[in-house]
């Protein structure tokens, strides 16, 4: 840090505070110097059992207090060094990083946060980079996709405007559909079953579909009862009632992959 110096106006500089932008020993050596200036804060933090991240200078806390505790909070954390101050962005919803947050009826969800100066912009398909790296851009993007949302729907949309992204920079679609495949393979996770259907005589089964939740846990088995009462001795039992739950479209059932035995 004492042998750094730059260049303006035609003389050189030697700064003796605070470090060069861009500078990866800048970047480490602050990331250092926050870690023992926060230990007070996640200290406190942790014996609440309330969450708390940090990446470099960026902070993400989730707290159960009223707005004007935390504030108090933070005015008392910016007196632990005159060099450091904390600016607050309180509220339901948070952009931390790349990550939009939101805090809904006691759960959070996310997905992915694009800064208002974000341009759809990669390296083009027709540029002369190998192959391999145009590849890369696809995986990453879509990994990231699949790993920052929380919802089946958000994930869909993230995933169009990829596409549509790849699209504007000259990818064709079935490339593009080549490597999204790729991706899941990679991560074991089949978007189609391949799962052998064992056939069903619909002329003696009668099949009841529902979607399942935890409210109609115990429908099948009131189904059947009620089914053997009032059926039990009349022509219609020679049909075998199959009751089945379908389930909801989200995205767990989408992406987590199941081991067939």
């Amino acid at each position: 840090m004492q042998n750094n110096y730059f260049s303006y106006a035609s003389q050189y500089y030697h700064p003796i505070h605070e470090g060069a932008m861009g500078s990866p020993l800048t970047s480490s050596v602050a990331n250092c110097y926050v870690f023992f200036y926060e230990r007070n804060i996640v200290r406190q933090i942790n014996n609440s059992g309330e969450l708390y991240f940090r990446y470099i200078d960026d902070i993400f806390i989730a707290l159960d207090l009223p707005a004007r505790h935390l504030l108090k909070q933070i005015d008392k954390w910016n007196h632990f060094d005159e060099n450091i101050k904390l600016f607050e962005n309180i509220g339901s919803t948070a952009n931390f990083l790349d990550l939009h947050i939101k805090s809904q009826d006691g759960q959070l969800f996310t997905t992915v946060y694009q800064k208002p100066s974000y341009e759809p912009y990669y390296l083009p398909f027709k540029s002369i980079h190998l192959l391999h790296m145009k590849k890369n851009i696809i995986f990453t993007m879509l990994l990231r996709t699949i790993r920052y949302c929380s919802s089946f729907q958000a994930y869909l949309n993230e995933r169009e405007k990829l596409r549509m992204a790849l699209l504007l920079n000259k990818y064709p679609n079935k490339f593009i559909n080549e490597q999204f495949n790729n991706v899941f393979l990679k991560i074991n996770i089949d978007q189609f079953s391949n799962k052998r259907k064992i056939p069903i005589d619909y002329e003696k089964t009668m099949v009841i579909h529902f979607t399942y939740c935890s409210n109609m846990e115990t429908v099948p088995t009131n189904f059947h009862i009620l089914w053997d009462k009032y059926f039990g001795n009349s022509p219609i039992n020679e049909i075998i009632p199959i009751l089945g739950t379908r389930n909801v479209n989200n995205l767990q059932r989408r992406l987590v992959h199941t081991r067939l035995i």
